[in-house]
């Protein structure tokens, strides 16, 4: 499971989601590189049943979870857009100052 909220700064319906993948957070707007439409198939859920891939719920996108590069579907060799966290004490830390280049 993935945890998804919402990014004001980009705009009122533009959200980012974090996953945990091989013990690493990784953080990206939640938003297909192909279309820009969210990718989880249900809330939260992003991962392929390998759980090795993050999918694209609409196109059958596959993205890396480390990396956010796209290896399968309709826009292979493109990634999400990376979101700079941080993880301290239990909590996940967003840089905003990372998102004004977006």
């Amino acid at each position: 499971m993935g945890v998804r909220f919402d990014l004001p700064e980009l705009g009122e319906r533009i959200a980012g989601f974090a996953v945990r993948f091989n013990g690493k957070v990784y953080a990206y707007i939640n938003q297909c590189a192909h279309v820009p439409i969210e990718l989880d198939w249900n809330h939260g859920e992003f991962f392929d049943f390998s759980q090795q891939y993050l999918i694209c719920a609409t196109h059958g996108a596959h993205y890396q979870p480390d990396t956010g590069y796209c290896v399968a579907g309709p826009c292979r060799g493109r990634t999400l857009i990376p979101i700079r966290i941080k993880e301290q004490d239990d909590n996940i830390l967003i840089n905003f100052e990372s998102l004004t280049n977006v």
